[in-house]
């Protein structure tokens, strides 16, 4: 069976846009993984992104990495013009769905837990005739294919549009190492629950 090409299906979608800019919710995982999403994404729609986070462990961590998310966006297209939506810390919401899976394996069911609580919430912040979409699939360590089919199954569940996408392709994940150093930007070492810090 071949595997999916996300990224192509990406760049379909785009193509068929017929120039139109419909608003996108990109749910975004911190500035560096959001700079070359951004770049691909900010001239075929208007962009919103949100901030949603809620398995960072502390707050200052929290604060720390959304003031860098908003000055990115700030620096990169202009006062306001990419909208910005913070949700909070929230980070009850992890906890909830964390608890008993403690001792599970980076990568593993907890993981993919954790993928669709913050893709859920932009499911939920999508308007009507618009698309939702992650900056998840940058990371060399995250499964486009796991992230990608949670997406689309939200967007049966709401009813909205999803964008699929694989961002570390064609040189993505380098680009936006380079666009962390043009950018100043904080790189935390770790995904941001406690259980990373353990590997």
């Amino acid at each position: 069976m071949q595997k999916k090409n996300f990224d192509r299906e990406m760049l379909a979608v785009i193509d068929g846009l017929g120039g139109r800019k419909p608003p996108l919710v990109l749910h975004s995982c911190c500035a560096p993984c959001s700079t070359r999403c951004v770049e691909e994404l900010f001239p075929f729609f208007d962009l919103t992104v949100l901030y949603y986070n809620p398995n960072i462990d502390t707050d200052e961590e929290y604060e720390k990495r959304a003031a860098e998310e908003k000055r990115f966006l700030t620096e990169y297209a202009g006062e306001g013009a990419i909208k910005f939506v913070d949700c909070g810390h929230r980070e009850e919401d992890f906890s909830a769905i964390a608890k008993g899976r403690e001792d599970l394996p980076e990568r593993g069911a907890r993981c993919h837990l954790c993928y669709r609580l913050r893709l859920e919430e932009a499911a939920k912040h999508c308007p009507e005739g618009g698309f939702f979409a992650t900056t998840l699939t940058l990371s060399p360590l995250k499964s486009a294919d796991v992230i990608n089919a949670i997406g689309y199954e939200l967007a049966e569940k709401y009813g909205v549009n999803y964008l699929p996408s694989d961002f570390k392709k064609r040189g993505g994940y380098l680009r936006s190492c380079e666009m962390s150093k043009e950018y100043h930007l904080y790189r935390q070492d770790y995904c941001g629950c406690r259980y990373s810090r353990r590997t």
